[in-house]
């Protein structure tokens, strides 16, 4: 049975030369149809000292439909605000993803802005793409013992319709990815392959923001009370840490999701710890996406070219944007745009089988607290086969 096909399109930007708002790279862009119908990309530029801000471009496409390159617009957020900037002069806005959010009739940017305290998640609104209104910082309410506000968080994006929250309620939805301290990959790659994963503090999350308010006055949007914890790494290629990649989409089998895992490159003959970060598919219930539906026991996409092994960070792929042919009249390809090295752009095709492929990796659900995983006893099974977990001590 056939499974999920990515195959390399090309290289869509690279910093330009003589730009100085790119000198150190051009990656990690949201994509999103405008009004108009014509595809945007909103792609970090990085100057020099790791400065971001998020521009805006147009995509060309070529006879085919391929995406081919990109006509530059201009900037749509830079570092303005108390919590983009930070006292040494640097900051940032980075990794957007934008979503036409129905309910509301806005695109929502989720973005990462770089504060004094560190990354957090920021909120911007637009009705056209080329202006945006901030609403601030994400706030979330505290599940159980764990505190979410104070810690920092990246790599979220939002649900493009209303999601029932857990007691029922229609709510916009949020996944995201909290960097509790001891679960950074250069972190975790200290530890054994055999190794407690904590369930709470190692997981891509879903929360949720009623949406019965007075949509004109739009600020309680970034305030998220109720908490499902979604997916956890289990799978040797995102031992180290698993996170958010591009936003919910829907297909014929739910809402697909196209996200990241990292896992140590081995090298016997090297002390230093070298990561690669790679990407794979994520499938959830369209009526209830906290309900895994399909979830890739191998990557879909790993760091094999030279763009993509060579650069500011070395192997990685990371995808943060997805757009659905449905003006080829194709609703089953997806292009995603990813993140090459930290430095440039990549686009890939993706198609969507007939039927979800058997063989997908098991979340532990039920479980709380941690768990025992021997990462390196699955990385040795076959393909495909499901994953193994014993009972571990509690959170702490």
């Amino acid at each position: 049975m056939a499974g999920f096909k990515m195959r390399r399109l090309g290289l869509m930007m690279e910093p330009e030369s003589g730009n100085a708002l790119e000198v150190e790279g051009v990656l990690n862009p949201a994509a999103v149809r405008g009004p108009d119908g014509q595809l945007y990309l909103f792609p970090r530029l990085v100057a020099r000292g790791n400065y971001s801000r998020i521009g805006i471009a147009r995509v060309r496409f070529n006879d085919a439909g391929d995406p081919v390159g990109v006509e530059r617009l201009g900037i749509v957020l830079e570092p303005a605000v108390d919590y983009e900037r930070r006292p040494d002069s640097g900051g940032g806005c980075e990794d957007p993803r934008i979503t036409f959010v129905e309910p509301i009739q806005r695109y929502v940017m989720t973005y990462t802005a770089l504060s004094p305290a560190g990354p957090r998640i920021a909120l911007a609104l637009s009705e056209d793409l080329f202006h945006w209104q901030r609403l601030g910082p994400v706030t979330f309410s505290p599940y159980k013992d764990i505190e979410f506000d104070g810690v920092d968080n990246k790599d979220a994006s939002v649900f493009p319709i209303a999601i029932p929250d857990p007691s029922g309620q229609p709510a916009m939805a949020i996944l995201h990815r909290p960097l509790f301290p001891g679960t950074r990959p250069e972190e975790t790659v200290r530890q054994p392959a055999s190794r407690v994963v904590d369930l709470h503090r190692e997981s891509i999350w879903i929360s949720y923001c009623p949406l019965d308010k007075d949509p004109s006055k739009p600020y309680h949007l970034r305030h998220f009370k109720l908490h499902s914890r979604l997916v956890s790494p289990v799978a040797p290629w995102e031992r180290l840490k698993i996170g958010g990649g591009t936003p919910p989409i829907l297909t014929r089998h739910g809402w697909l999701i196209i996200y990241h895992g990292v896992h140590e490159l081995a090298e016997p003959s090297s002390a230093a710890h070298k990561l690669c970060y790679s990407a794979g598919v994520l499938v959830l219930s369209q009526e209830h996406p906290r309900v895994i539906r399909y979830r890739s026991p191998q990557p879909v996409l790993t760091p094999d070219l030279p763009q993509e092994r060579q650069g500011t960070v070395a192997n990685v792929v990371f995808p943060t944007g997805i757009d659905r042919r449905d003006d080829l009249g194709t609703p089953d390809r997806f292009d995603v745009y990813y993140g090459m090295a930290d430095s440039r752009i990549g686009v890939a095709r993706l198609d969507v089988p007939d039927s979800l492929p058997p063989g997908a990796l098991v979340d532990p659900k039920r479980a709380e607290g941690a768990v025992q995983f021997d990462f390196q006893s699955q990385s040795e099974s076959r393909h495909g086969d499901p994953i193994t977990i014993k009972e571990g001590s509690s959170s702490t």
